[in-house]
């Protein structure tokens, strides 16, 4: 059983648990050689964490603890500013940078709530995959059927394995396609993308600044919604599940289920099943936008432009470095002209009207996270397979990064199975809203 945000504070207030003993513990499992830490991390910050560990359990003791959450571990993505630290992003193209001179403020927010970096974790190379694989850092493993070697999806993968494998109780993650969601997925955990605004993306490496977004990833919904309160800069509380009786969701009839392997379709006809059976109301609806926003993207997204804008400097100097496979989608997005990005802003303007409207009757829409299980890491080896498999895999999350919504992954597999992630998407700005569908929906899948 994963620890969680809210069961450490409680345990930590009691005296059941130490700081420094939730450290040791994480620490342990991070150094444990038949495990994913050496790859799952890029860096660990041992003696810091140690350090900071009691000297809160000594302000605990004096009753100083500066928050109920003060000494619990968390894992940092390499993509954030963390003061003295360089944020390579899973690179080696940043290997040189100075550090960085401050912390990031979702960083420094953390921070100031007292929880303590374990360490920076692995990532796909500047965030640019669903895959999770690295050339330059290891791949770490999805906790399921390590015998095999499957993928940890991403980009946020030593995220996901670090909470999947109690490396840390909580970890941030960036989602600009789905890279906290899918990780989620494919570990057994939850992961939460929020919408975009609430969270400041200052001190981060970018990958699309139109739809980048931060956020956590941990074992209950519970803990990815007191994080993502802190990282907003709001007050932190437990969502409060909203009775499934009367629950209103809507399942999308497009794109959200084609493709789905014989597992994904199994279990989320399962949970929509047991789901209903305890009272929500559950509709299969037609989205026409879903349609539009596939043909505003034939001529590329978002990403490929963006990302190029920020990298072509370092490519020029640095280019023989990256991942090619990370490399020549950032340089594809030099061929999209102005006209074209142009034309693709305003047709997500307009997408994101209609989509509203029509979701407005609904309490959140109800998908598969990822429409397949984990591939195998030997399926990757030829370049047309890991593409289809990277575009498939980002597929459902990505709609709501275009759409400019909140989305949270929940596992709906039974303990055994293949990891499965159950997605439900809210409205813009509806994060509140939405961790209290999730929370009912959490409490449903569990009983």
């Amino acid at each position: 059983m994963l620890r969680t945000v809210q069961g450490c504070a409680e345990d930590l207030a009691t005296g059941v648990v130490t700081s420094r003993a939730l450290v040791e513990e994480c620490l342990s499992r991070i150094a444990d050689t038949s495990g994913e830490g050496a790859r799952a991390f890029i860096s660990v910050s041992a003696d810091a964490a140690r350090a900071s560990a009691d000297a809160y359990d000594a302000l605990r003791r004096a009753g100083r603890a500066p928050s109920i959450f003060a000494g619990i571990p968390f894992a940092v993505k390499d993509l954030f500013d963390v003061a003295g630290e360089r944020s390579m992003a899973g690179s080696r193209a940043l290997a040189d940078a100075p550090p960085a001179k401050a912390s990031a403020p979702t960083i420094a927010r953390m921070l100031a709530a007292g929880f303590i970096p374990i360490g920076r974790t692995n990532m796909t190379e500047f965030a640019y995959s669903g895959i999770g694989a690295n050339p330059h850092y290891g791949t770490p493993l999805s906790p399921w059927d390590r015998a095999s070697g499957r993928i940890p999806g991403g980009s946020s993968s030593g995220s996901g394995v670090a909470v999947a494998d109690g490396m840390a109780v909580v970890a941030l993650g960036s989602d600009t396609g789905g890279s906290c969601r899918i990780p989620a997925a494919l570990c057994g955990i939850v992961g939460y993308k929020p919408t975009a605004n609430r969270v400041p993306l200052d001190g981060v490496v970018p990958l699309s600044g139109s739809l980048d977004s931060l956020g956590p990833l941990g074992a209950s919904v519970s803990c990815c919604a007191i994080v993502d309160a802190i990282l907003a800069g709001e007050a932190p509380a437990l969502p409060t599940p909203r009775p499934l009786a009367g629950l209103r969701l809507a399942i999308p009839k497009e794109i959200m289920r084609d493709g789905m392997d014989a597992t994904v379709a199994a279990t989320f006809e399962r949970a929509v099943a047991l789901l209903s059976a305890q009272g929500a109301h559950l509709v299969e609806v037609s989205f026409q936008p879903l349609l539009d926003l596939v043909a505003a993207q034939r001529r590329g997204g978002f990403p490929g432009p963006e990302s190029y804008d920020w990298h072509r400097d370092l490519l020029a100097a640095k280019g023989d470095l990256y991942d090619p496979r990370v490399r020549s989608r950032i340089e594809f997005g030099a061929s999209m002209t102005a006209a074209d990005y142009v034309a693709l802003a305003s047709a997500r303007r307009r997408i994101i009207a209609a989509m509203n409207a029509l979701t407005a009757p609904y309490d959140a829409l109800l998908m598969p996270t990822c429409p397949i299980v984990a591939p195998r890491i030997d399926e990757l080896a030829e370049d047309a397979e890991y593409f289809r498999l990277n575009a498939l895999l980002l597929r459902n999350p990505s709609i709501g990064n275009f759409l400019d919504r909140c989305a949270i992954s929940l596992p709906c597999q039974r303990p055994g199975e293949a990891p499965v992630g159950l997605m439900l998407m809210g409205e813009t700005g509806g994060d509140a809203s939405l961790f209290a569908v999730a929370a009912g929906v959490e409490a449903a899948l569990a009983s």
